[in-house]
């Protein structure tokens, strides 16, 4: 129970850290914040562990999942950008 609350505590604090390295006008508010928080832990978790970062068990630290938040907030913007 309680590291399910501290994952949304993590996550809600990384994805304030990604929006605000990012800035943009993304829909959304508290809730897509925190998604968005533990989405790029789990792409940095994966993403470690693929290219020999992390060992089996280990988890992405705070600077790993900002980084797997900003990942997903650049692949998003590229993704609902216009098109001419």
């Amino acid at each position: 129970m309680f590291s399910f609350i501290g994952s949304l505590i993590i996550g809600g604090l990384v994805g304030l850290v990604a929006k605000w390295i990012f800035p943009g006008r993304e829909p959304g508010g508290v809730i897509v914040t925190i998604l968005l928080g533990i989405a790029g832990s789990v792409v940095a978790t994966w993403l470690g562990s693929a290219l020999g970062f992390y060992r089996y068990g280990e988890g992405a630290g705070f600077i790993g999942s900002v980084i797997g938040a900003l990942l997903i907030l650049w692949i998003y913007k590229l993704a609902t950008r216009p098109r001419v």
